[in-house]
């Protein structure tokens, strides 16, 4: 989860408005955790100033259980080398449950400590 500070307390050339906190930011692994957040809850052609930004990831969600992860893993780690070159992914794991689907990417800075980053969506009734 990332933790917002106030903008006027930015130290980071690498930072982000912080998602549902007005006038706070995130920086630093925050903001590469929060990148990769957006990065794969966003559909891609949702965003009309870039239609290739964000991943496919939500076309695969209601696919049956034992047919999808492969394709989650993939999505996860053809957005991310796309999208958010700061980082290279380490594991993906894909979590099925009645109610939802959990991707959680390990991922690493160049020679840095592993960040776990946990994407949830929710699964058609």
């Amino acid at each position: 989860m990332t933790t917002p500070i106030p903008y006027t307390s930015i130290t980071s050339a690498h930072w982000q408005p912080a998602l549902g906190t007005s006038g706070e930011v995130v920086e630093g692994l925050r903001d590469i955790d929060q990148a990769i957040r957006i990065i794969l809850t966003t559909p891609k052609g949702s965003d009309a100033h870039r239609p290739e930004f964000g991943s496919d990831l939500h076309l695969y969600i209601d696919w049956p259980t034992n047919r999808v992860t492969p394709h989650l893993v993939r999505e996860t780690v053809d957005a991310i080398r796309r999208w958010e070159t700061r980082v290279s992914v380490v594991q993906v794991q894909v979590s099925i449950d009645v109610e939802r689907v959990t991707v959680r990417v390990q991922w690493r800075v160049a020679d840095g400590i592993p960040q776990l980053t946990e994407v949830p969506y929710a699964r058609a009734a």
